[in-house]
């Protein structure tokens, strides 16, 4: 596989785990990059000048900032053109790693913050407040990690092995992969999230009507008609309100919803 081992790359792998321990306010993940990537610039420059070592790890101390799980597809593409490329022509590599931190960065966003993180805590969450089982924290930890080791795995490896390829040669598929892996979050983040309203989320309404002698309640209705439309309403409510106010009114969106749930009650308008 070239001049870099396989022993050297999952180095660089098991380091990324530490990314996040040394960010600093003039260039973010620097010098965990530069940690990350250390192994193989000493494999690559072992036989080489000192000072062409310097600037090597150099190049990593520039500013960088991404998603925690772009980072080993972006060391893997930049190992494969430290190798192939002579040093006159090293800039490619900042372009390269300075080209692919901002859009990986919002696919790292989008797959995993604002997509299977939250599903990994819906499904935990819902262990918890149905059984208060300990199983909630511990399938969480496994559903992100399940999904985060093997994409950093495949992105390190994969990006080693097509290099610029991955970016370039649209006949393979260049960048396309990581876009059908976000369409592919998003459909699923869907699916789990709309199973999880009609579960965990509990709405029914006291209203009842006289008809004759007898009454008909509004709820036994609204479920003949559709079942759950309450809970969805609901849902698509406190998603208008956050989405208006960028999720900084959450703590306000909670406190009403609690006031007001309590204000219903007193009423028998929510049971």
């Amino acid at each position: 596989m070239g001049k870099i081992s396989k022993k050297t790359l999952n180095k660089v792998l098991l380091r990324t785990q530490t990314t996040q321990f040394s960010h600093n306010y003039e260039r973010m993940q620097s010098l965990s990059l530069t940690y990350d990537f250390a192994p193989v610039i000493e494999e690559l420059y072992k036989d080489k000048p000192k000072e062409q070592q310097v600037r090597a790890m150099q190049r990593y101390l520039e500013y960088f900032n991404t998603h925690p799980l772009a980072i080993p597809a972006i060391l893997g593409i930049c190992a494969a053109i430290e190798e192939t490329t002579d040093e006159d022509h090293k800039d490619s590599v900042t372009n390269i790693k300075t080209g692919l931190m901002g859009p990986l960065a919002g696919l790292g966003d989008s797959m995993l913050n604002l997509t299977w993180y939250p599903i990994a805590g819906s499904i935990g969450a819902s262990l918890c407040v149905e059984s208060g089982s300990i199983l909630g924290p511990i399938v969480m930890f496994l559903l992100i990690n399940l999904l985060y080791w093997p994409l950093k795995y495949f992105g390190l490896h994969k990006g080693y092995e097509k290099g610029m390829d991955l970016i370039q040669n649209e006949q393979n598929g260049g960048l396309k992969i990581f876009d059908r892996l976000g369409n592919f979050a998003n459909v699923l983040g869907v699916v789990v999230v709309s199973g999880l309203i009609t579960s965990t989320v509990k709405l029914n309404t006291g209203i009842e009507f006289a008809a004759g002698e007898g009454t008909i309640a509004l709820q036994d209705q609204l479920n003949n008609v559709m079942p759950c439309l309450l809970p969805v309403l609901l849902t698509a409510l406190c998603y208008f309100l956050l989405k208006k106010g960028q999720g900084k009114n959450s703590v306000w969106v909670i406190l009403g919803l609690l006031v007001a749930c309590i204000v219903l009650s007193c009423f028998g308008i929510l049971v």
